[in-house]
């Protein structure tokens, strides 16, 4: 197996490392850039744990190479608050309407919401819905985050 040499922007830092070639961007961004946010579920893109946003689209960082990632941009949810710790406001909705549990989903609903929140045409509730019902919560969190998705979609991101 070969290794090969790849550069991202990762949070709005730039990451050059060496990889192996079968390495998933879940274990690169985990191991090799110790970014534990990302979290592994069911390694097969079915619990949406890992979402991440590449480029700005959510992609399950457990279906996708770390080579494949070569010259993208990544987020990850260390890079969705503010560095000054403000919430981005996916995750103030999610916090005042209790929409977590014990937090291992978070991060990928997270993901998945912001990359929805952030796009330039406005979203309704139900594409919302439709696009998180891939992600799996298994404390039954589900209300709570509906009410975010409803709050996020009832307030219109400021420009």
């Amino acid at each position: 197996m070969s290794d090969h040499t790849i550069q991202t922007k990762i949070n709005g830092n730039v990451v050059k490392k060496t990889v192996a070639a079968r390495k998933t961007l879940a274990d690169f961004l985990r191991v090799d850039c110790s970014l534990t946010g990302t979290h592994i579920g069911c390694e097969h893109g079915v619990c949406g744990a890992c979402t991440v946003m590449v480029d700005g689209l959510a992609v399950r960082s457990c279906l996708m190479l770390a080579v494949q990632a070569d010259g993208a941009e990544i987020r990850t949810v260390e890079g969705v608050a503010k560095e000054d710790g403000t919430l981005h406001r996916v995750q103030q909705a999610l916090q005042e309407e209790h929409g977590l549990q014990c937090g291992f989903c978070t991060p990928g609903f997270v993901m998945t919401l912001v990359s929805l929140v952030e796009r330039k045409e406005p979203i309704d509730e139900e594409e919302m819905k439709a696009a998180l019902s891939g992600h799996i919560c298994r404390c039954t969190g589900y209300q709570g985050i509906l009410r975010a998705v409803k709050k996020l979609t009832a307030t219109p991101a400021k420009a």
